[in-house]
């Protein structure tokens, strides 16, 4: 998504919808390894989003006429999804490590809530804001 100046509160918002929408896929996609453990010749699947966005971040050249202008031209950076082609840690073709696919089930929980939390602040924020108390 390229972001044409936000305030840095619709930067925030659209940052935790995009990184929910991340989470949420990667959940999808760790449950869909372990569903094929047992599957000749799987390779595990993963999806990046940070390090994109890590790397836009890293890369971006801002020139701003307003301390709260982000540069034209930004963008967040695609999730997308990556087949991991390592070694096989079986016979059978398949690298599934399904103690590491439950331990990036649970990261991947813990992150997914948190991200939730952020988001119930910032709307508990806005209504306090709204309503005046």
């Amino acid at each position: 998504m390229r972001v044409e100046y936000m305030s840095n509160s619709q930067l925030v918002n659209e940052l935790l919808k995009k990184s929910m929408d991340a989470s949420s896929y990667r959940s999808r996609v760790i449950s869909n390894n372990i569903a094929n453990y047992n599957t000749p010749g799987y390779k595990r699947h993963y999806v990046t989003f940070e390090e994109t966005l890590k790397d836009n971040l890293n890369n971006i050249n801002m020139k701003l006429t307003k301390e709260k202008h982000i540069n034209n031209g930004f963008e967040f950076g695609q999730v997308k999804e990556e087949i991991d082609d390592s070694t096989s840690m079986r016979t059978d073709g398949n690298n599934v490590d399904i103690d590491n696919e439950m331990v990036n089930n649970s990261a991947n929980a813990l992150m997914y809530n948190a991200l939730v939390t952020q988001v119930n602040n910032r709307l508990a924020t806005t209504r306090y804001i709204i309503n005046g108390r």
